[in-house]
C-alpha cells in the first residue's frame, strides 16, 4: 500500500473523491450540511488554476514539439505521407464514431415518450452558447486558422490550429536549412526539453486540479441533476466504452497490441482528463509516454496534435446521441436523409471542438444552427448535464488519440513492436518515473 499511495494516479483519485464528496456535502442548491455559507463550487478556481498551468505551456510545446518532428525528417514528402494517412485514419475513425452514437439512439430511443412542447423550453439559457456557435462561418472558421501576427496564435486567443499551421511552415523552411538550420534544431531540443520538465512540475498538482474541478461540477449542479436524465448520460457512457473497447480495441488488436493494456499504462493522465474534463491537461505526459511505447517522436509530434482538432471520437458519439434525444424530446421524426445531413454537419463542426471543457456543447449549438428540423432552443434539455459528459468526452477524445498515433507510427515502419510489448507487459518503468 505504501507504494501504491506514491503513484501520481491514486492521488488524483483522491483528489476526485474527496471533491465529489465535498461537492455533495456543501452543494449550492442543497446542502447536506445545512447552515454553513460555505460553497462547493467555490473550489472552482483549484481547477481553472492547474489548467491554465497546463495550457500556459501547451502552445510553445506543441509548436516546438511539431517543428522538430518536421525538421528532424529531413524529408517533407514523408511529412505529407504521415499528414495524410493521419488525416485518413481521423476521418475513417470519426464517421465510425458518428454512426456508433446514431445506431444507440435509434435503437435505445432514450427521448422518446418526454413529449416536450418546444414552446415551453428556455432558450435564454443556452443563448450565450448558440451565440458562440453562430458567430464564425465556414468561411471565417478556415480564415481564423491564420493568426493575425506571428505571436497572436501564442497568446490567450490563440487556438492549435494556429499553432500547428505556424510550426508547419517553420519545420518546413527549417529543414531545408540543412547545416545552418542545425544551430537553430539544437536549441529548440534544448528549450523542448525545459518546457517538458516544466510539464512534469505542473503534473505534480494534477490531484488539487482535479479536486477542485470535481468539487465545482457536483456542488454547482449536483448528483441529483445527473439523475434526473440518467439515461442519457448513462446510455453515453456505456457507448462510449463500447466503442473504447470494440471498435478502438478492434483497430489495436489488428495492429498488435490490446486497448487494455493501452488503458492501464495511461491510466494517470486519464485520472487527470476525467477530474479536470479537459483531455489538454494531459496532452504533454500522453505524448511522452507514446515514445515509451515504441512511437517515433517526429510521428507523434505531427498525429497527436492534429488530433486535438480532426479526432475528437467521444465528440462525434456525443453530438449524434444528444441530437437525436433532443428530437426524441420534442417528437420531431428524421427521415434517413436528414440524419445522414446531420451526420455530415456534425463532421464538420466536431473540427471546431478542441480539448477545452464546454467546446463540445457548443459544437453541438453549431451542428443543430445548421439543422433546421431541430431546434437549437431543444439543447436547452441537456444543458443541466452536459458538465457530466464532458468527461467521457475528453477521455474518449484522449483515448482515440493515442490509439491513432500508434497506428500511424505503425502504418509509417516506425514504430518498435518490441518496445510496446515490453512495456505494456511491464509498465513498471514508466510508473517509478511517476512516483520520482
Amino acid at each position: 500500500m505504501k507504494g501504491f499511495t506514491r503513484h501520481l494516479y491514486f492521488w488524483v483519485l483522491v483528489g476526485i473523491f474527496l471533491g465529489g464528496l465535498l461537492g455533495w456535502l456543501f452543494g449550492d442548491a442543497n446542502p447536506v450540511i445545512a447552515g454553513v455559507a460555505f460553497k462547493a463550487s467555490s473550489l472552482k478556481w483549484l481547477g481553472d488554476l492547474f489548467i491554465g498551468l497546463v495550457k500556459m505551456l501547451i502552445s510553445p510545446v506543441i509548436f516546438l514539439t511539431v517543428v522538430l518532428g518536421i525538421a528532424g525528417m529531413n524529408d517533407m514528402k514523408k511529412v505529407g505521407r504521415v499528414g495524410g494517412k493521419a488525416l485518413l485514419y481521423f476521418e475513417v475513425v470519426s464517421t465510425i464514431a458518428l454512426a456508433v452514437g446514431l445506431f444507440v439512439m435509434k435503437v435505445v430511443k432514450p427521448g422518446q415518450g418526454l413529449h416536450i412542447d418546444p414552446a415551453t423550453l428556455d432558450a435564454k439559457a443556452i443563448a450565450n452558447y448558440a451565440r458562440a456557435a453562430s458567430e464564425q462561418s465556414t468561411a471565417e472558421f478556415i480564415l481564423h486558422i491564420v493568426p493575425k501576427t506571428f505571436l497572436d496564435a501564442f497568446t490567450a486567443n490563440g487556438d492549435l490550429l494556429q499553432v500547428l499551421l505556424i510550426a508547419i511552415l517553420f519545420g518546413f523552411v527549417l529543414s531545408r536549412l540543412g547545416e545552418t538550420g542545425q544551430t537553430v534544431y539544437r536549441f529548440f531540443e534544448v528549450c523542448s526539453k525545459v518546457l517538458f520538465g516544466m510539464i512534469n512540475l505542473v503534473m505534480k498538482v494534477a490531484p488539487l486540479g482535479a479536486f477542485g474541478a470535481m468539487a465545482f461540477t457536483i456542488g454547482k449542479y449536483g448528483i441529483g441533476t445527473i439523475v434526473n436524465m440518467a439515461q442519457l448520460v448513462g446510455l453515453f457512457y456505456v457507448t462510449a466504452a463500447l466503442f473504447v473497447v470494440v471498435v478502438l480495441g478492434l483497430v489495436a488488436h489488428f495492429t498488435g497490441f490490446s486497448i487494455l493494456r493501452f488503458l492501464n499504462y495511461i491510466k494517470s493522465e486519464l485520472l487527470i482528463v476525467l477530474g479536470t474534463s479537459s483531455s489538454e491537461s494531459a496532452l504533454v505526459p500522453l505524448m511522452e509516454k507514446l515514445e515509451r511505447l515504441g512511437c517515433s517522436k517526429s510521428v507523434v509530434g505531427l498525429v497527436v496534435p492534429s488530433g486535438y482538432s480532426f479526432n475528437l471520437d467521444g465528440t462525434n458519439i456525443y453530438m449524434t446521441m444528444a441530437s437525436l434525444f433532443i428530437a426524441q424530446a420534442l417528437d420531431i421524426d428524421l427521415s434517413w436523409s436528414q440524419e445522414l445531413a446531420l451526420l455530415g454537419v456534425a463532421m464538420l463542426t466536431s473540427k471546431g471542438a478542441s480539448g477545452v471543457t464546454g467546446a463540445g456543447f457548443i459544437t453541438l449549438a453549431a451542428t443543430l444552427a445548421v439543422v433546421p428540423s431541430i431546434p437549437v432552443a431543444g439543447m436547452a434539455l441537456i444543458l443541466g448535464i452536459d458538465r457530466f459528459m464532458s468527461e467521457c468526452r475528453a477521455l474518449t477524445n484522449f483515448i482515440g488519440n493515442g490509439v491513432a498515433t500508434i497506428v500511424v507510427s505503425k502504418w509509417e515502419g516506425e514504430l518498435d513492436a518490441a518496445t510496446l510489448q515490453r512495456e505494456l507487459a511491464d509498465p513498471s518503468f514508466v510508473e517509478k518515473a511517476e512516483v520520482a
